[in-house]
């Protein structure tokens, strides 16, 4: 009983450490955007998308009393929050962003009024904000697809992060296992395409190494 609890410790503690590694990656856009003065290679929708699924899972982690979840989820949301304003400043069209935000935000608001006002019953609430959350995790694991068609396509992996790569891949191995460990498919399911995608990513990095996309954008000039 004491192995597993040192065990479940060492994952959670994993859970944390792997998936702030992986939500800090984005403080190289912060420094970019602060340097330059401008939005102009930085992506806005992974920030926001983003910053959803954390108040998602923050409130699973909270209505289940979980917190690993509850830790991870809240640093993440303060992150991509900050990552947000930042863009919101250096944008030149602010208009649309803040478009996209208010959109997203009024769907997460009107979630929120649904699981916690016409959802009385605790149980039910959990089981129905966790296939939420599962739902949005997998579509932004798997909305990088279209990417890794291009990077096919043009034999070029210059459009990959191989550091986002690793830690997506740790991150989403380690809460798969949380998941397993905690016989909670809301959690476990979610991931695992992130482990695929994370490995499809590294195949195209022995696929094509910087040194050939190097040769293949010189033939292109």
């Amino acid at each position: 009983m004491e192995m597993g609890s040192v065990a479940d410790s060492l994952l959670s503690g994993a859970c944390v450490v792997f998936t702030l590694g992986m939500f800090s990656t984005g403080l190289s856009d912060l420094r970019h955007m602060q340097m330059t003065r401008n939005v102009d290679s930085v992506q806005f929708l992974p920030f926001l998308t983003t910053d959803v699924n954390n108040l998602g899972w923050l409130s699973y982690g909270v209505l289940k009393g979980d917190g690993t979840l509850i830790i991870v989820n809240a640093v993440g949301a303060v992150l991509q929050t900050l990552y947000i304003l930042v863009y919101l400043h250096y944008c030149p069209q602010k208009r649309v962003v803040l478009l996209q935000t208010v959109t997203l935000l009024g769907v997460l608001l009107m979630g929120y009024g649904y699981f916690w006002l016409l959802m009385p019953d605790d149980e039910a609430r959990l089981q129905q904000l966790g296939l939420f959350c599962s739902v949005f995790t997998i579509s932004m694991y798997l909305s990088p697809l279209a990417d890794l068609a291009k990077v096919i396509q043009t034999k070029s992996t210059h459009r990959l992060s191989f550091s986002l790569t690793i830690a997506t891949l740790l991150t989403s191995a380690s809460w798969s296992l949380y998941g397993f460990r905690l016989r909670d498919l809301y959690i476990m399911v979610p991931n695992l395409p992130g482990i695929l995608t994370s490995f499809i990513r590294l195949w195209l990095f022995w696929k094509y190494p910087p040194e050939q996309d190097k040769n293949y954008r010189l033939l292109q000039t």
